[in-house]
């Protein structure tokens, strides 16, 4: 996924040609959306010359539009306020920021309500920003270009809740396919008249339609949306799941029908002191997860996949060239972080050569990791030494970071912390151990100890100073100096070699010029 157009460039350069620097890249930087939703009006600038883009400012005021319109068809009034004053703000900063023109989109309530043309004349006039009223399926594709910019090629359903909708795209191959729209929002399921009852009724006979147009979609599911989130960090909560980051946790089906029972439980004030969810979300918890147990009923997912990713980053999707569409996030982002803050950038690269014969018959999945440790290897200089490998482990865990699952973050976490630490014992990774097997804790030790021993070396493309060779099944793994380069390999470089040996269960050796040395 992070190859070039051209294949023989891709094969000489094992990370791509860097995209972020292009004009077209540079275009996307300090790109300004705004969100008007039935529930919430929120302002992102993306920092978006990256594949990854950073979230240069992020602001959301719950406001409420569509709190009532079952019944009036207008947009709340105290809300309507609300949300004026939340983009007066907004158009403010985006200024500040120089952000050029906000990409400003409403949903739901606004092209529902009786009263939203005249809103949307308000905001531009009181404010300069030019509000898009967007219809349902158009809604929902952005929201999967979201999920496509964190999962590139991804395939499945994505289903988006808003205040006063739920949305639904097919993907697959990295496209959007149909696309869906039906009026099952917790406001407007909170105002339905007949209660319980009534509710159940429309929410099935809403999803079997859906199910009927869209045919099975028995693939991942990727939830995007506040109600979503919400649900999902009670779930973390009451699995005592220890990585609270949402892109990318997932869930059984099993997982989420217990949840919404435990949802049932408890009251309001008892799931925001578990979960931290706000009490403007925690308040529609349990009228979304009506309508999730029933996708899930109708729809028999595989794997439920928790998306950060929905309309907003869907709008910086729209703007992307297909060439920087078609990289992998991951890489990407390692390779921006690598530009911006290593002592060295492009040293990652010389490592990643260095190292390559560790990995000759590593699977694509492994190698992206790899790839992304050499990017990241030297990224947290800065940190002071006594802190510097749990730094690097956090920096992995919790950044913002497209494309990875938790068990990845962690290894990839796992294997910087080695690049500056031989021992793990007491550090943050203790408590997220059970999200990887045995076997990866090996692999990610190994890598972190082949990364430290290639920052000793002071490698370089127009040097031939070391060469790495690594005999599995004879189990010896050699080192290659150049004669007028021994003297970088000091007692601590030697030490580093037999531990990186010692990792693989080999018999170092080593060779400086053609003359075998004894260490």
């Amino acid at each position: 996924m992070d190859g070039v157009n051209d294949p023989a460039a891709h094969r000489d350069r094992p990370f791509g040609r860097p995209l972020f620097d292009s004009p077209e890249a540079r275009a996307l930087s300090r790109v300004g959306v705004v969100d008007v939703g039935s529930n919430s009006v929120r302002l992102v600038v993306f920092d978006g010359a990256a594949r990854s883009p950073a979230y240069f400012f992020n602001e959301k005021v719950m406001c409420g539009l569509g709190a009532g319109m079952s019944e009036t068809g207008r947009l709340d009034p105290q809300g309507r306020a609300r949300a004026l004053d939340a983009l007066r703000r907004f158009a403010h900063v985006a200024e500040g920021l120089g952000t050029g023109p906000l990409n400003a989109v409403a949903t739901a309530a606004v092209r529902e309500a009786e009263d939203g043309p005249d809103f949307v004349a308000e905001v531009a006039r009181e404010t300069g920003i030019e509000l898009f009223v967007i219809d349902g399926p158009e809604e929902a594709r952005l929201s999967a270009q979201g999920v496509l910019l964190g999962w590139p090629g991804a395939y499945g359903l994505v289903c988006d809740m808003g205040g006063s909708s739920m949305e639904l795209a097919e993907i697959d191959g990295g496209r959007v396919g149909r696309c869906v729209s039906a009026k099952l929002g917790p406001l407007k399921l909170r105002d339905l008249k007949g209660g319980k009852k009534a509710r159940k009724a429309l929410i099935r006979e809403t999803v079997e339609r859906l199910r009927a147009g869209l045919g099975e979609q028995k693939n991942r599911l990727f939830l995007v949306g506040g109600s979503w989130r919400a649900i999902a960090r009670i779930d973390m909560a009451r699995r005592g799941y220890p990585l609270h980051v949402l892109h990318e946790y997932r869930m059984t089906a099993a997982d989420l029908r217990a949840t919404i029972k435990h949802i049932a439980r408890h009251d309001a004030d008892a799931l925001r002191a578990q979960s931290g969810v706000s009490s403007a979300r925690v308040a529609l918890v349990p009228y979304a997860a009506e309508v999730l147990r029933e996708v899930v009923r109708s729809f028999r997912p595989h794997d439920i996949a928790v998306s950060s990713y929905g309309i907003r980053e869907g709008l910086l999707y729209e703007q992307m060239p297909e060439a920087l569409r078609v990289r992998d996030p991951l890489i990407e982002a390692c390779r921006f972080s690598e530009a911006k803050d290593a002592r060295l950038p492009g040293f990652g690269e010389v490592i990643y050569r260095f190292i390559a014969p560790l990995y000759k018959s590593a699977r694509p999945e492994r190698l992206r990791l790899v790839k992304a440790a050499c990017l990241l290897h030297d990224v947290s200089w800065r940190a002071h030494p006594d802190y510097r490998a749990e730094d690097c482990f956090d920096n992995a865990t919790r950044a913002n970071l497209g494309g990875l699952k938790h068990s990845e973050r962690v290894f990839l976490g796992l294997a910087l912390l080695h690049r500056y630490s031989n021992k793990r014992a007491g550090t943050r990774f203790d408590t997220l151990e059970a999200l990887t097997s045995e076997r990866e804790r090996v692999e990610a030790e190994i890598l972190g100890r082949a990364l430290r021993l290639a920052a000793m070396l002071w490698l370089t493309d127009e040097a031939d100073i070391a060469q790495m060779r690594w005999h599995p099944r004879r189990k010896v793994l050699r080192l290659d100096l150049a004669s007028d380069s021994s003297a970088l390999f000091g007692e601590v470089a030697q030490a580093r070699f037999k531990a990186l040996a010692g990792a693989l269960g080999a018999t170092p050796e080593v060779r400086i010029g053609r003359k075998r040395v004894d260490i």
